[in-house]
Protein backbone atom coordinates (compact mmCIF):
# COMPACT_ATOMS: atom_id res chain seq x y z
CA UNK A 1 0.00 0.00 0.00
CA UNK A 2 2.36 2.82 -1.14
CA UNK A 3 -0.42 5.19 -0.98
CA UNK A 4 0.08 5.01 2.84
CA UNK A 5 3.47 4.68 3.46
CA UNK A 6 3.90 7.48 0.89
CA UNK A 7 1.63 9.52 3.14
CA UNK A 8 3.39 8.43 5.96
CA UNK A 9 6.28 9.86 4.84
CA UNK A 10 5.21 13.16 4.14
CA UNK A 11 3.30 13.85 7.70
CA UNK A 12 6.69 12.99 9.10
CA UNK A 13 8.82 15.40 6.89
CA UNK A 14 6.11 17.45 7.72
CA UNK A 15 7.20 16.71 11.35
CA UNK A 16 10.66 17.46 11.24
CA UNK A 17 10.05 21.01 9.38
CA UNK A 18 8.18 22.27 11.96
CA UNK A 19 11.16 22.40 14.15
CA UNK A 20 12.58 25.14 11.53
CA UNK A 21 11.03 28.19 10.80
CA UNK A 22 10.75 29.00 7.12
CA UNK A 23 10.96 32.48 5.83
CA UNK A 24 8.68 33.32 2.44
CA UNK A 25 11.60 35.78 1.80
CA UNK A 26 14.33 33.46 2.17
CA UNK A 27 14.96 30.99 -0.07
CA UNK A 28 12.06 30.34 -2.52
CA UNK A 29 12.70 26.59 -3.59
CA UNK A 30 12.18 26.03 0.35
CA UNK A 31 9.54 28.14 1.11
CA UNK A 32 7.81 26.72 -2.39
CA UNK A 33 8.28 22.83 -0.78
CA UNK A 34 6.75 23.33 2.41
CA UNK A 35 3.96 24.86 0.79
CA UNK A 36 3.56 22.24 -1.08
CA UNK A 37 3.73 20.11 1.18
CA UNK A 38 1.75 21.90 3.62
CA UNK A 39 -1.00 21.11 0.97
CA UNK A 40 -0.22 17.53 0.48
CA UNK A 41 -1.21 16.82 4.07
CA UNK A 42 -3.02 19.30 5.36
CA UNK A 43 -6.43 17.66 4.17
CA UNK A 44 -5.54 14.49 6.66
CA UNK A 45 -4.13 16.66 9.87
CA UNK A 46 -7.15 19.01 9.32
CA UNK A 47 -9.65 16.90 10.98
CA UNK A 48 -7.59 15.86 13.81
CA UNK A 49 -6.39 18.98 14.79
CA UNK A 50 -10.19 20.31 14.71
CA UNK A 51 -10.70 17.31 17.54
CA UNK A 52 -7.57 18.00 19.48
CA UNK A 53 -6.12 21.53 19.01
CA UNK A 54 -2.81 22.65 19.67
CA UNK A 55 -1.81 22.92 23.25
CA UNK A 56 -0.10 26.03 24.45
CA UNK A 57 3.53 25.36 26.21
CA UNK A 58 5.21 27.40 28.96
CA UNK A 59 6.93 28.67 26.26
CA UNK A 60 4.92 30.41 24.09
CA UNK A 61 4.74 27.84 21.37
CA UNK A 62 2.21 25.28 20.40
CA UNK A 63 2.55 21.21 20.53
CA UNK A 64 0.29 19.93 17.96
CA UNK A 65 -0.86 16.79 18.37
CA UNK A 66 -2.52 15.40 15.17
CA UNK A 67 0.23 14.66 13.08
CA UNK A 68 0.69 11.52 15.78
CA UNK A 69 -3.04 10.76 15.79
CA UNK A 70 -3.13 10.55 12.35
CA UNK A 71 -0.48 8.31 11.50
CA UNK A 72 -2.00 6.24 14.06
CA UNK A 73 -5.32 6.35 12.06
CA UNK A 74 -3.89 6.08 8.66
CA UNK A 75 -1.88 3.06 10.33
CA UNK A 76 -5.20 1.44 11.60
CA UNK A 77 -6.86 2.24 7.76
CA UNK A 78 -4.30 0.91 5.85
CA UNK A 79 -4.35 -2.93 8.42
CA UNK A 80 -8.11 -2.86 7.87
CA UNK A 81 -7.73 -2.39 4.29
CA UNK A 82 -4.86 -5.03 4.03
CA UNK A 83 -6.97 -7.48 5.25
CA UNK A 84 -9.99 -6.43 3.17
CA UNK A 85 -8.14 -7.23 0.49
CA UNK A 86 -6.28 -10.26 1.84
Amino acid sequence: MAFFDILRFLIFVRIILSFFPVNPYGNATVYKFVMFLRQLTEPVLAPFRSLIPPLRVSGGGYVDFSPIIALIVLDLIKRLVLQLIW
